[in-house]
């Protein structure tokens, strides 16, 4: 099976080291110190919890027409190049080529889909706490590191299949989903509350849900955010931020968002995609959400990009 994973950073750079260690033949797209790293010296994971990796020698370009057609591409860059990346792999794609898109939010496989045909996508959501701790190394958090895929109009298929089992091959929790919609949605309320609430306090998951107004604050956040999802025809309960809360209680102390990341290392910030459409959604819809406004205000001098 051969892969090409578009972005190798926290989240393409684990996974696509744990389907090499599967043994998928995969190719890492990346760029500037990292490539050099990866090309010099491999790609290693940090995982004290589920194991070290070091892919010696590793298959890395920065440049994706190099490849040619795959079986599968990993969408996973940060949500304002979609439409750059998307014009990029053109070259990888073949009749039968699957592309699944790893981001956060709940936009960009309507914008691949418009670029590369929607006949090639799959949907698709990852859950892990990684970053570039340095050039060439992944440093994963704890033992969070899940992959959910499914075919967007709903239902399951044997391309998903082929990816879901290549990625357990790997040691990956991978899962398929007959309703990846709403999988979507739910790691997207859940991405809401946590990226904007650690980067706009600037601290970890921990201190933010045991202290009481941070965490009525990070439930707003979320139950804005469920709000909106009811109203576009997600199946969500009333009081599905309750669930997620508890679900947060179980997370390590000392997880972060990669969005709390960006902004410590200056990078620009995908909050016009995370609590900005929140905040988009609601005024389209008529739905009040003034704590997602407030920190997508917030947050938008650091922004960096253009909306």
């Amino acid at each position: 099976m051969k892969i090409a994973i578009m972005g190798s950073g926290g989240v393409g750079g684990y996974f696509g080291a744990r389907l090499a260690q599967g043994g998928a033949d995969v190719t890492f797209i990346a760029r500037g110190e990292h490539l050099a790293a990866m090309q010099a010296n491999g790609l290693k994971v940090d995982s004290a919890e589920l194991g070290n990796a070091l892919i010696k020698p590793v298959q890395a370009t920065d440049t994706p027409a190099d490849i040619g057609p795959v079986d599968y591409v990993i969408i996973a860059i940060k949500l304002w190049g979609t439409e750059e990346i998307a014009e990029a792999v053109k070259p990888m794609i073949g009749l039968e080529t699957t592309v699944v898109s790893l981001q956060n939010g709940v936009e960009s496989d309507d914008i691949l889909a418009d670029i590369l045909g929607k006949k090639h996508l799959i949907g698709g959501i990852a859950q892990i706490a990684s970053s570039i701790s340095e050039p060439g190394v992944i440093y994963h958090l704890g033992t969070m590191q899940r992959v959910v895929i499914g075919e967007l109009d709903g239902g399951l298929s044997d391309r998903v299949e082929r990816l879901r089992v290549a990625l357990e091959a790997g040691g990956v929790v991978a899962e398929s989903s007959e309703d990846i919609q709403r999988t979507i949605w739910d790691k997207f309320v859940f991405l809401v509350g946590l990226s904007g609430t650690t980067t706009l306090v600037r601290t970890t998951i921990g201190p933010i849900r045991e202290d009481p107004r941070m965490r009525r604050f990070l439930y707003d956040v979320m139950n804005e955010t469920v709000q909106v999802a009811r109203a576009k025809g997600v199946d969500f309960p009333e009081d599905y931020a309750d669930e997620k809360l508890q679900f947060i209680d179980g997370l390590p102390f000392d997880m972060t968002s990669s969005m709390h990341h960006d902004l410590e290392r200056n990078n620009p910030l995908e909050v016009a995609w995370l609590s900005g459409a929140v905040a988009r959604f609601g005024a389209e819809l008529g739905i009040d959400t003034p704590v997602n406004r407030t920190i997508d205000a917030a947050l938008r001098p650091y922004a960096k990009h253009r909306d």
